[in-house]
């Protein structure tokens, strides 16, 4: 899957798959074909980081 380009749309859709569909991000990166290291990049630059115990990113 190709990721979204705007950072504020790809949070809302990593963290809505991540209620909705997958465990951890790691699965969803697997399915989506995705690099976790950049999700986890992009969204950081937002102030957003990845919370395991939650799945999602807060």
């Amino acid at each position: 899957m190709k990721l979204p380009a705007d950072d504020y749309i790809l949070l809302s859709l990593v963290n809505t798959a991540l209620r909705d569909k997958f465990k951890t991000l790691s699965e969803l990166c697997v399915e989506w074909e995705a690099d976790e290291n950049e999700i986890r990049v992009r969204l950081a630059a937002l102030g957003y980081e990845y919370d395991c115990e939650k799945s999602r990113f807060c």
